[in-house]
């Protein structure tokens, strides 16, 4: 059984901004099994030379296992999939440019281990392998865990250290993991299980890893997975569409003695969300109304661990909501979408872009909201209120941390929100129990700021009496403006929220969103297929009254 798609990088990456030297293993491992897929491997220069990556010899778009951009970087060399089952695996070695911090778009040297992840587009045209198997079971998840077709995530376990012994005294190598399932907290976890491991045993432990693997039962949203791996069992499960918001059923487990277990995850998806809001949390509330509005937002970070989670912390600030515009944990150079959105012949899209090239604060200083990020620090540290700086002050990533933008808030600042989590600093309050609170905070706003729009769009549904078998489904009332902004007076999020300010304001503006736009036609998809539901469930029973006529007029004759 395989985790759809689900493939691993070996990668030997180039030299990185520290100044280290990779090192190539050109060792080959074959193993053949009742699985379809071929392995892909792909050539070319590393990104020190300029190069990109070489035409996939397997067919693919470029990536090796799962159609990613020929000019996405990926550290070094071999690839596993595309997996359609993982007994058919082919591990090779070579060069190749890399998705680990290569040189130029680290501003850290990363010496030690490090995890981030990133995200990229999928090749047009590329058939998806398992399409049909991933709709069943994206029907049970939340929206915001819901795949998006377009876009692959890269897992990655990043080790640079001192070694005398190579010429230029550094060794470095990853382990990157690509899947299209959006479980961050998983595959972190996962990797950093494997890969210490692989760096010291190489291709043939990895071997026994996709072993393992291969026999995982389907990651069916709802139940409590056990899958083995090294010797061990995670234990978890994936939320569903069903699951009261906020909640993690898989905790209550937790406390049952069971010798099998060796770990149990309380999570697949969500990051550590007051570490990551830490260094800017005086200005949490008005992050959220940025992502929520789909703003462009760059978030300029020392280190790649650092960008990628401070951008998953912002695009699940929203949730239930979900993110619909783009969004990159971590975003270089060498990234095929770089001309794109640095462009200024147009305006800034509608992204979030995590980053941490010193070039990027030159090139994007036009953008008009920017999170400079310091070194993220210890939770028991009271942090500092930093005030929002004026863009033009930006001009190096060598500039103070803080938020630079001249937005201006349409809510009233929520000052307890603040005050219980600065309480939680100085009461040594674990980081997990602050999270908890943090993500409360925000599930609570955003449902507020919600439920007057679900409440309204299903006042677009037609009644019951106005669907007949003798007619074509009824239509959907169109979404008017005016119309909703007359319902708020009496019916408004003032209902669920103690905040004040400009709502009116920030539900014009988010109604000219891509949020507003993705979420619109999600309800818009579903209340639909209810009508046609209805509608057949009429015919049906039609159907079933002229069968059962038809039976008493033959019996009476």
């Amino acid at each position: 059984m395989v985790w759809p798609p689900l493939c691993a990088r070996l990668a030997t990456p180039t030299p990185s901004g520290s100044g280290g030297s990779g090192r190539s293993d050109a060792s080959h491992v074959t193993r053949r099994g009742r699985g379809r897929g071929r392995g892909h491997v792909a050539a070319g220069a590393g990104p020190g030379a300029g190069g990109r990556a070489g035409r996939c010899r397997g067919g693919c778009g470029g990536c090796g296992a799962c159609g990613a951009r020929e000019s996405r970087p990926v550290p070094g060399a071999a690839a596993l999939g595309p997996l359609l089952s993982l007994a058919a695996l082919r591990v090779r070695g070579g060069l190749r440019p890399g998705a680990g911090p290569g040189r130029g778009d680290s501003n850290s040297g990363c010496l030690g281990d490090t995890q981030f992840c990133f995200r990229f587009r999928r090749s047009p045209g590329r058939k998806v392998s398992l399409c049909c198997f991933l709709d069943q079971l994206d029907r049970d998840l939340p929206v915001y865990l819901k795949r998006d077709s377009a876009y692959y995530y890269g897992y990655v376990y990043f080790r640079q250290v001192r070694d005398k012994s190579l010429k230029r005294g550094y060794f470095q190598k990853s382990l990157v993991l690509i899947s299209k399932l959006p479980y961050v907290h998983l595959f972190r976890t996962m990797l950093k299980q494997m890969a210490p491991e692989y760096f010291e045993k190489s291709e043939a432990f990895l071997e026994a890893v996709c072993s393992d693997i291969d026999h995982w039962p389907p990651p069916v949203p709802g139940k409590v997975l056990q899958l083995p791996i090294m010797g061990f069992i995670m234990k978890l499960r994936i939320p569903t569409y069903r699951d009261k918001p906020g909640t993690t059923p898989i905790v209550q487990n937790m406390h049952q003695a069971d010798a099998q277990i060796s770990m149990a995850l309380p999570t697949v998806h969500e990051v550590d969300l007051f570490r990551c809001f830490c260094p800017v949390f005086f200005h949490i509330q008005m992050l959220w109304e940025l992502v929520l509005l789909g703003e462009p937002l760059v978030v300029m970070a020392p280190s790649p661990a650092e960008s990628s989670e401070t951008v998953l912390a912002l695009v699940s600030c929203i949730s239930p909501l979900k993110y619909c515009s783009d969004f990159r944990p971590y975003f270089t150079i060498h990234d095929s979408e770089f001309k794109e959105y640095t462009t200024r012949t147009q305006a800034p899209p509608s992204v979030i872009l995590g980053v941490t090239n010193p070039f990027f604060a030159k090139t994007l200083q036009h953008w008009p909201h920017i999170i400079r990020i310091g070194d993220i620090k210890l939770p028991g540290e009271v942090p500092k209120q930093v005030k929002v700086k004026k863009l033009k002050n930006l001009k190096t990533l060598d500039s103070k941390p803080g938020v630079y933008t001249s937005y201006k808030p349409y809510l009233n600042k929520d000052e307890e929100i603040v005050k219980q989590l600065q309480k939680g600093v100085q009461q040594k309050r674990p980081t997990e129990a602050q999270s908890v609170i943090l993500r409360r905070y925000f599930l609570e706003l955003t449902e507020s700021f919600i439920i007057p729009l679900e409440r309204y769009v299903a006042s677009l549904m037609p009644l019951q009496k106005c669907i007949s078998p003798w007619k074509s489904p009824p239509q959907l009332r169109q979404f008017s403006q005016d119309d909703f902004m007359k319902t708020l007076e009496k019916a408004g999020p003032q209902l669920t929220s103690g905040l004040k300010g400009d709502w009116i304001g920030l539900y014009r503006h988010f109604l000219k969103s891509p949020n507003f736009d993705g979420w619109f036609r999600s309800r818009q998809k579903e209340m639909t297929q209810k009508l046609e539901a209805l509608h057949l469930e009429a015919l049906c029973n039609e159907v079933r009254k002229i069968t059962w006529f038809s039976g008493v007029r033959s019996t009476l004759r």
